[in-house]
């Protein structure tokens, strides 16, 4: 198996179950004691936080890249980086370890959405991700997709819900509603399906809050760092196990 570099703690609600799923997938493809190499660094929140609300995406490159250079120093094969934000500053993580690929988690989304023969989505996110073209643009001009996110004041209710509640582990039903009634309208726009473009999302609204297909980004992307850290090894899983990717 891969080792697999994991650059989580963004928030590191969303980063448990990476390390979970993750596990989970190598056990049920391989079977007995097997569980995923991997090498987690967890940054401390509050100062990327703060350099997000700064606009300071230079420094946080810096500091990402000085990371995944940390992790190409412990041997890692692939590298993960666990939130959608932060895939803003990808090329900066790119050029820091240029020997290490980073699994793009809006590539494995549109790999997920392929499958299902969507091809018009739904996006929600911090306003980052939603108005940024590092991460809209690139779905829509590498995967051919078309890409619906909700008016102003929604994505300011998406953006205010994740950083004032969920990134604390705050999941309220009064917000729960909120997102349900903007998933209903992305809908009725014409949306095939809505991506959960913030790995903390999964936390307020799951299958049973929407009438169309919903993304996970966390889930897809940590079943694609799963497959990653697999390689040849899944093709060789003892028979009578089945994958769940």
């Amino acid at each position: 198996m891969k080792t697999l570099g994991l650059i989580g703690g963004m928030s590191w609600e969303s980063t448990v179950p990476y390390y979970r799923i993750i596990n989970e997938t190598v056990r049920e493809s391989l079977g007995g004691h097997h569980s995923a190499p991997l090498v987690l660094y967890s940054v401390d929140f509050h100062d990327i936080e703060a350099l997000q609300q700064a606009g300071d995406w230079e420094a946080m490159g810096e500091r990402l890249g000085e990371i995944a250079r940390r992790l190409e120093g412990a041997g890692v094969d692939v590298l993960v980086l666990c939130t959608n934000t932060m895939h803003r500053v990808a090329p900066a993580i790119e050029a820091a370890a240029p020997d290490i690929p980073l699994l793009h988690i809006a590539d494995a989304t549109a790999a997920a959405a392929r499958e299902k023969d969507i091809r018009r989505v739904g996006l929600l996110g911090t306003r980052f991700t939603m108005e940024g073209a590092f991460y809209r643009g690139r779905l829509e001009d590498q995967h051919d997709l078309e890409v619906l996110v909700p008016d102003a004041s929604g994505r300011e209710a998406v953006h205010r819900t994740i950083y004032d509640e969920l990134v604390h582990g705050d999941v309220r039903e009064a917000s729960r509603e909120r997102f349900q009634a903007i998933i209903a309208d992305l809908d009725s726009r014409g949306a095939e399906a809505v991506i959960l473009g913030c790995t903390e999302i999964s936390m307020l609204v799951g299958p049973q809050d929407a009438d169309l297909p919903l993304l996970d980004t966390m889930e897809v992307h940590a079943q694609a760092a799963a497959r990653a850290c697999l390689g040849d090894e899944e093709e060789s899983r003892p028979s009578g196990l089945s994958s769940s990717i």
